[in-house]
């Protein structure tokens, strides 16, 4: 399906990227299982320099036919020109902060953010004489306020992981326009249903294809969407060099779960509501956070910025977290405790404040306090998956006591 424009995100899940509709051709992606391909002394050189936008699949490292298809399908569903996929999430945000900074730049970063990023960012980074500056993202003015003549690159995550706050990605691209800077938005809780980011002036959207894209659960991915003139340089060199190259199976899963993105989508965010509603009237609980709850500090600007409110619910518990995560650990039946967040089972899992504080965000004084009011003594992370909202509500009731 090459003509876009005008297509549904259903059918761009469902066609974008796919071949032209020849006799023969099968209807559903094959995996292309290959790491060379057959070449010419002519058709392209032996070094990743020599790469250019039209050359032949060579190494897959550098492209394959699969990843093709996903790459054209995730640019489509985000309206951009182009994308590049990854083995993770990690390594996309790795290829963006190291082929983007180098010694001697400055990276705006939300303070509350995927684990692995955060740690990234306070102890690699600086390594290699890039500055990093954490900022509670939910304040554009903040934002404002941590911007440096040589920051390069703001980063943010919205909604944030695994508090669910959320960042006006349209006032902190104007901030970051304005210092000469650029925009990348981790929107993997979003999903492309939900948000935007491209046209809402951000400059790269990055998504864990592990998560809700791929939706099952079963393999591992990541992906940066941008313009062509970005994506470009990014696979020239952090691709190929750094080496986090996607499977060509694992592309292969990830497009036949995005073919069921968007009815997925719409039950997970129905679950969802469901389930907060719930939770916010049950005596054990503290606090629980849906971006789709009029309950949600920042609701208003959810409402503006998601089209979808996804799967994802926060919640903190009075008294005992930990016992309460135990007790929950102990006596689920539907959900799972288990970590990773986006597939269609449900999944609970704690993560302690004082804990995350300590070894990931390194949040101190006031902005350590301002996570605890929101969280209390630690985050209950809740990826309602598609199963009977009734029986998720059923088997919170019991295990929560």
């Amino acid at each position: 399906m090459k003509n876009t424009a005008n297509a549904g995100s259903a059918t761009l899940a469902l066609h974008a990227g796919d071949a032209a509709r020849v006799v023969g051709v099968p209807v559903a992606v094959s995996p292309v299982l290959s790491a060379s391909f057959h070449t010419h002394p002519d058709a392209v050189g032996f070094s990743a320099t020599d790469l250019a936008e039209q050359s032949p699949h060579f190494y897959s490292r550098w492209s394959n036919p699969t990843l093709d298809i996903l790459e054209a399908r995730l640019a489509a569903l985000e309206e951009g020109e182009a994308a590049l996929a990854f083995g993770s999430g990690m390594a996309a945000i790795s290829a963006l902060f190291l082929g983007k900074l180098k010694a001697g730049d400055h990276l705006v970063l939300s303070d509350v953010c995927y684990a692995g990023v955060a740690e990234l960012a306070r102890h690699m980074l600086p390594r290699h004489g890039i500055d990093v500056t954490s900022v509670d993202s939910s304040d554009p003015a903040a934002v404002e306020a941590a911007l440096q003549r040589n920051t390069r690159l703001v980063h943010i995550e919205t909604p944030a992981n695994p508090i669910l706050s959320l960042s006006d990605i349209s006032a902190i691209a104007a901030i970051a326009r304005a210092a000469g800077a650029e925009l990348s938005v981790d929107s993997t809780l979003a999903t492309p249903l939900a948000t935007k980011p491209l046209s809402l002036g951000a400059d790269y959207v990055v998504h864990s294809l592990t998560k809700y894209l791929c939706g099952h659960g079963d393999t591992l991915g990541g992906a940066i969407i941008a313009s062509a003139k970005r994506i470009e340089p990014l696979r020239r060199d952090s691709l190929i060099h750094l080496g986090g190259a996607l499977s060509p199976h694992s592309a292969w899963l990830i497009l036949r779960g995005m073919e069921t993105l968007v009815p997925r989508m719409q039950l997970h965010e129905g679950n969802a509501r469901q389930v907060e509603a719930f939770l916010a009237t049950h005596p054990a609980i503290r606090a629980v956070y849906w971006p789709g709850s009029e309950r949600h500090p920042q609701h208003a600007l959810a409402a503006r910025q998601m089209r979808n409110f996804s799967g994802m619910i926060s919640f903190c518990v009075k008294g005992d977290s930990l016992g309460m995560a135990r007790q929950l650990a102990e006596k689920l039946k539907v959900f799972s405790y288990a970590v990773s967040l986006g597939k269609t089972k449900s999944l609970l899992f704690h993560i302690p404040t004082e804990d995350i504080l300590r070894s990931s965000f390194g949040l101190e004084k006031t902005r350590a306090a301002a996570y605890r009011d929101w969280t209390g003594d630690g985050t209950f992370r809740v990826s309602v998956g598609l199963e009977d909202a009734q029986d998720l509500i059923t088997d919170l009731a019991q295990a929560l006591g």
